[in-house]
């Protein structure tokens, strides 16, 4: 027998759920009538679905769901080989958006643009496929261009609200900067996402994105934090930027970076860092444990870059106030916050930068302040909280490039039940009835509940291994969701299968015995419960 990692609430009220919405469905004329003497039974070659064909909308259905519907009519079904092939090869696209979790307000005239800016990478051997794709379609070159645009969630459809945005080509990527975006104070929101689009030159849109939640602040707060403004500190674990402007000039902004392996102060990019808090009683300095906590002056923290792994030696952050390191304060850190950054086993150095380097330098103590030491400008960081936000998708299986939009994105899974009849809930956004579950390259029935919830019956182990009772190993299968047209939006959920323990097996010849009948049995067990399971939902 097998088991998910999680078990939660009985199968029967989901299973009486999806017979209630198949039956409702019918009514409505979403299904068609079942055949006379169809067969349920479900096999390693037959998947499943008692969604059908949709032949109408659902209330809940959004934007773009029309062209999906078109796009994927009188479509070749995807197989499991290809799934197969494309899991081996993995021809992804991915967007990556980068963006502060705060932003200042602008004030009158005055425009207080984003920083750091927002930044999009487009990752992936798929880009190229897609791009090879419409050369073969017969287009003019220039139309292969890759263009965006880039705004705040409320603004109006048109192109011309947003920025444009410049792609240009690096080495396994291709990168674009919004340096001029901001909010007026007539936008009277505390919260608001970034909208990118995507385009090729030709008109054709690829599909649209949505950044994280960003907070509105009118500015860097000075009190000292507390709990009841938890969003606003900095959280051992989370993403966070550097960035230094000399006498508050916008053009002298430089930002910590990782090139090549090594720390720079670049005027173009900027790296997203995991600031780790580090335990500083450590026998051995090479190996650091992480404490889930947030930040506070005063602390022991190590930047990592989310991308490279490349990391700062041990570091204690310091508050600046006036030019100053303030030894003495242990207050949390705030977004926003000025700060310094000084080696743990350096006695007053600091991290520092000179033009486009990253260097050390020595602070002078204060002959009337024991607990500050005097900096320089290069020493001065400001810290913010940051967010990544990743969209990968492949196009490998559809048969034209397709609109991408909308993205489904999973939250969060829940498991319900066990053994051959488990269930398992996807929670999420934009989810569709159009998509599927798949378990590694086997497709799992599948039931639209709500754009925000999908359920599925989870594949049993014998699919993916024949002699699955005598398996002692935990067997993971990664998460996909495949639209009807082919297109994959990969995940980051997998799924294990984990053994029930049970007594050794017995001696060579008893051993066979057990296993010829254990597999007459179990197979007439896996058919019982499956026929019946699924002629409750149909019938």
């Amino acid at each position: 027998m097998w088991w998910g990692e999680r078990v939660y609430e009985d199968t029967g009220t989901l299973l009486r759920d999806m017979h209630n919405q198949r039956e409702a469905e019918r009514e409505s004329g979403l299904l068609p009538g079942d055949p006379l003497g169809a067969s349920y039974l479900y096999t390693p070659e037959t998947s499943l679905t008692h969604l059908g064909d949709f032949q109408g909308r659902p209330e809940t259905q959004q934007p773009g769901w029309d062209r999906v519907e078109q796009s994927c009519s009188s479509l070749p079904r995807v197989t499991r080989e290809s799934v197969r092939q494309y899991l081996q090869f993995r021809p992804d696209q991915s967007v990556l958006i980068l963006h502060a979790k705060v932003a200042q307000k602008s004030y009158g005239n005055e425009k207080r643009f984003f920083c750091p800016p927002p930044c999009v990478y487009l990752c992936g051997p798929g880009w190229n496929l897609r791009q090879e794709h419409l050369k073969g379609s017969g287009l003019s070159e220039s139309s292969h261009h890759l263009c965006g645009y880039m705004g705040l969630d409320s603004s109006p459809g048109s192109q011309a609200d947003g920025f444009k945005l410049s792609f240009e080509e690096q080495t396994d990527k291709m990168f674009a900067c919004a340096k001029t975006l901001y909010i007026s104070d007539t936008d009277k929101r505390k919260h608001f996402r970034l909208l990118l689009r995507l385009f090729h030159n030709g008109g054709q849109q690829i599909g649209s994105f949505q950044s994280g939640l960003i907070k509105v602040i009118s500015k860097p707060s000075q009190k000292r934090q507390s709990m009841k403004n938890a969003d606003l500190c900095i959280s051992s674990g989370s993403r966070v930027s550097l960035f230094n402007r000399l006498r508050s000039q916008t053009v002298s902004t430089r930002y910590l970076a990782v090139e090549g392996g090594a720390f720079v102060a670049s005027a173009r990019q900027w790296t997203a860092f995991t600031v780790i808090l580090v335990e500083e009683q450590q026998a051995d300095h090479s190996d650091y444990s992480v404490c889930e906590s947030y930040i506070c002056y005063g602390c022991v923290v190590q930047l990592v870059c989310t991308d490279s792994g490349v990391a700062l030696p041990p570091m204690v952050i310091r508050k600046v106030n006036k030019q100053h390191a303030c030894l003495d304060v242990d207050e949390p850190v705030s977004q926003l916050h000025k700060c310094a950054l000084q080696f743990r086993d350096s006695k007053h150095m600091y991290l520092c930068l000179s033009n486009e380097k990253i260097l050390q330098y020595q602070a002078s103590p204060c002959p009337k302040e024991s607990s500050r030491e005097l900096l320089n400008d290069g020493s001065c960081w400001t810290i913010i909280g940051t967010e990544i936000m990743e969209y990968t998708f492949s196009e490998s299986l559809t048969c034209r490039p397709s609109t991408i939009s909308p993205v489904p994105v999973i939250n969060g899974l829940e498991l319900n039940g066990g053994g051959h009849v488990a269930m398992l809930e996807l929670h999420g956004d934009n989810f569709s009835p159009h998509l599927k579950v798949w378990f590694g390259n086997m497709e799992a029935e599948t039931m639209f509940r709500s754009p925000r919830s999908l359920l599925c019956v989870v594949p049993d182990i014998s699919v993916f291994s024949g002699e699955w009772r005598w398996l002692r190993q935990p067997f993971t299968v990664p998460l996909s969701l495949i639209r009807l047209d082919g297109l994959i939006y990969r995940s980051t959920f997998v799924f294990t299968y984990t053994p029930e323990h049970s007594p050794s097996p017995q001696p060579c010849v008893t051993t066979e015995r057990a296993a010829s009948s254990d597999t007459l049995i179990d197979t007439i067990h896996q058919e019982f419960t499956r026929t019946n399971f699924h002629l409750f939902m149909q019938s």
